[in-house]
């Protein structure tokens, strides 16, 4: 079985995560699905491939190699919800963001062993890479990088912003540290909101604990930004134009923590 994530340790204090790109689908999981959960239309398509840049930045970088049908990441473990009275695809999502069945009906999904085999792992290592940034500065920096379709009617309404940043309410981050971030992102020619539909999904909530210096965003982007969202193919043209952005929040997001001494 092919490991649950990849990683790579930097030397900054920043820890890029990317629970949402993976593509792999156990043998026994896929012949139970559907023609629709087979082609997992709801990846975070080309996300990794977008910030390799950050390694180059001296940052950390892990992220899930199975799909998000598999077993979400970005979910907490007990399947709670995170946006209260909205619909949600769940800890192992049965329909994709379109409202296709992804098992075929009747088929049993053990979520335990989902958890216990692909969940656990890439927080187990997520936690002890931030624990491992801690020790060395002092204080963490984590960013989870997502993206999705520009208009998802069965989620939100209408067309989301270019930029979705999100600290939960401000309350996975520094203000003062995310201000520096949301000024970065404003100043650029995309469309930006802050916690807006997107406020950070599990990941961004439990690990984001400012108090402990340790402070977590969640940048959800429009795929529109950087790739064709009918064909999911990658636009180099447009990727790049992104890329610079992106750049340019991750370098204010360290310089804004370094001023403040991780605080």
């Amino acid at each position: 079985m092919i490991d649950a994530f990849t990683f790579d340790a930097g030397s900054a204090p920043l820890l890029v995560s990317v629970p949402h790109d993976g593509r792999q689908l156990p043998c026994e999981i896929a012949g139970e699905m559907t023609e629709a959960g087979r082609s997992i239309p709801d990846t975070d398509w080309h996300v990794s491939r977008l910030y390799e840049f950050a390694l180059d930045l001296g940052a950390s970088f892990i992220r899930a190699e199975y799909s998000r049908y598999v077993v979400d990441v970005n979910r907490p473990a007990d399947d709670s919800e995170l946006y209260a009275g909205r619909p949600g695809s769940g800890l192992c999502p049965t329909l994709t963001f379109a409202g296709e069945d992804i098992y075929v009906r009747g088929t049993s999904i053990d979520i335990a062993d989902r958890v216990g085999d692909f969940w656990r792992p890439y927080h187990e290592k997520l936690d002890a890479a931030l624990q491992d940034i801690q020790n060395a500065h002092g204080y963490a920096l984590l960013w989870d990088a997502h993206s999705i379709q520009s208009r998802v009617p069965r989620l939100f309404d209408g067309e989301l912003p270019e930029l979705n940043l999100g600290t939960w309410d401000n309350r996975s981050c520094d203000v003062g540290i995310s201000d520096v971030v949301v000024a970065t992102a404003s100043a650029s020619s995309y469309s930006v909101v802050h916690n807006g539909r997107f406020k950070g999904g599990h990941i961004t909530r439990h690990y984001g604990q400012p108090r402990n210096h340790v402070h977590a965003i969640q940048l959800e982007l429009a795929q529109r930004t950087y790739m064709d969202e009918a064909s999911f193919e990658y636009d180099e043209t447009k990727a790049s134009r992104l890329r610079d952005t992106l750049e340019k929040l991750l370098t204010a997001f360290m310089k804004a923590a370094d001023n403040r001494g991780g605080r």
